[in-house]
């Protein structure tokens, strides 16, 4: 019997991985001339399902000419389908066409601007976690959310579905805390700093947090500078009923899996309306077990949100939310006018944390005293603490060594990377950004300054990044370096520099014309 014949007779293919990072998308490949592919009349994009030593995963179906690939008796599938499925390469499987999301027609109708309620979003996020909609059906239901603005029920339904679709954490405790920003600003890590001086005071704090998306680095980058970030579930745990806290990725967790996948989407479109925002944020937080949140939203002409009626909109939005999911939560409204701290890439930012939770005299004050402040917030959750007395009580835990003893230990218990913050191996290729005139510092874009540090290597080249020089209100003179920007291949110094001459992201005039903003703490 031939080969075809047998493929026919068995129904089965031997599995291939190709090395085909496809991003929370699960794709098989099959040859055109594969005899499964014309008996059963697939098409290019169409949902098949996969099944190999009684796993299944859905997939959708891209075909091939090119042998080299896949051949006519193989069944090629992406990374993460491969990973799903836990089969060696080689392996027998069988593919067939998949059922359609049951969810189908809840989508159609918010495409056409209808209101969803519960169950239609409870079926949506189910079909979407279970990657059951290829990219097509997400981006249609992203835009379409995004268009016909949700209302604040539909925001709460999306968020109530989201926390069901993965797994939800319980730490046994009556207090547990979480800090998050909506984003937009480079160099803010203050999580870093918050999460061990509330560990080191005695609140559980597990921050698990994102890799960088489109941002130069984002908490899990700038961590993995220190220690390794990609922790087991049981280790994880472990470390925050030893230490009360952790700083780790939050992949591994298996948290409102359906917001990943949205992501996946969202980022790629520039889309970030409030109501997925809020759904996406939220969900995270309480499927971590969250009973108590802090969350900084920053105003400035460069940040994400540029007016404080906007920051009131949203804030009232998280509000509703939170009350309904239960979840106690205090928002502030901080100063987004420019970068906080120094560095913008994950090592840069890596020592602008540790010194100050060293005291050192160089440390930026600025990523000091809002971490303090936010992290007095969360102090203030405590029962046994006034109102007003956190930020003290932060400030005596930083400057006695508490929070960098309690750093030291969560960095050990995660995996030390032997990080040197004094002499960090920086990019070794540099330039400096010098100013076009004398005056004063007025404006620091931090869309263009995110944008330099990434095209210099940041996150994935985790010693390239932007070194501030020169913050709002500084007097420079011509000439006079406003930042360094530090690579590790030549390419990448060119593609900053070119941005560079472009636009450098800082704007030189007189005192009087520098924006002011009103922040809240």
């Amino acid at each position: 019997m031939s080969s075809e014949n047998t493929t026919l007779a068995t129904g089965t293919l031997c599995l291939r991985r190709v090395g085909i990072d496809t991003y929370h998308e699960n794709v098989a490949y099959l040859h055109r001339d594969c005899a499964i592919y014309r008996a059963e009349g697939f098409q290019a994009l169409s949902k098949v399902e996969v099944r190999a030593n009684g796993r299944r995963i859905l997939a959708t179906l891209n075909v091939v000419d090119d042998e080299r690939i896949v051949g006519c008796d193989e069944l090629g599938v992406s990374e993460d389908a491969f990973a799903q499925l836990q089969v060696p390469d080689g392996h027998l499987a069988t593919v067939s066409q998949a059922e359609p999301p049951e969810s189908i027609p809840a989508l159609f109708r918010k495409i056409n601007g209808e209101r969803l309620g519960h169950e239609d979003f409870q079926a949506i996020v189910r079909d979407i976690a279970d990657l059951r909609y290829s990219k097509i059906e997400l981006t249609a239901f992203v835009v379409a959310c995004n268009r016909s603005e949700l209302d604040r029920e539909e925001v709460y339904f999306l968020t109530e579905a989201m926390v069901a679709s993965g797994r939800r954490l319980d730490w046994h405790e009556p207090l547990v805390v979480d800090k998050h920003c909506i984003g937009g600003i480079p160099g803010n890590r203050t999580s870093m700093l918050v999460v061990p001086i509330v560990a080191a005071y005695g609140l559980v704090f597990p921050k698990t947090s994102s890799r960088a998306i489109t941002s130069p680095a984002g908490t899990a980058d700038t961590m993995e500078v220190l220690s390794n970030v990609e922790l087991p579930f049981d280790q994880l745990t472990e470390i925050v009923r030893a230490h009360r806290g952790c700083l780790a990725w939050g992949g591994t967790a298996d948290l409102s899996p359906a917001d990943d996948v949205l992501i996946s989407v969202e980022r790629p479109l520039s889309i970030d309306s409030p109501g997925q925002m809020v759904a996406s944020i939220l969900s995270k937080k309480m499927a971590a077990g969250a009973t108590h949140l802090v969350l900084d939203i920053p105003i400035g002409p460069t940040a994400k949100v540029r007016s404080m009626p906007e920051a009131q909109r949203l804030r009232r939005l998280f509000e509703y939310v939170a009350q309904r999911m239960h979840l106690s939560l205090d928002v502030v409204i901080t100063d987004g006018r420019q970068p906080i701290g120094r560095g913008v890439g994950p090592m840069l930012e890596a020592r602008d944390v540790m010194q100050v939770l060293e005291n050192d005299p160089a440390a930026p004050d600025d990523l000091r005293q809002k971490s303090l402040r936010l992290a007095g917030r969360l102090i203030e959750c405590s029962p046994d603490v006034r109102g007003g007395d956190g930020f003290h009580i932060a400030r005596d835990i930083l400057d006695s060594g508490r929070a960098l003893a309690r750093m030291q230990a969560i960095i050990k218990a995660q995996g030390e990377h032997g990080f040197k913050h004094q002499h960090p191996p920086l990019g070794a290729l540099r330039f400096e950004v010098p100013a076009e005139s004398d005056g004063t510092v007025i404006g620091i874009d931090n869309l263009q300054v995110a944008q330099i540090a990434r095209l210099a290597g940041a996150p994935k080249v985790k010693s390239a990044g932007v070194d501030l020089m020169r913050k709002l209100g500084d007097i420079v003179r011509r000439g006079e370096p406003l930042y360094r920007v530090h690579a590790a291949y030549p390419s990448d110094l060119e593609f900053a520099r070119q941005a560079c001459q472009r636009n450098c992201g800082y704007r030189i005039g007189s005192t009087e014309q520098m924006p002011r903003v009103f922040v809240e703490f």
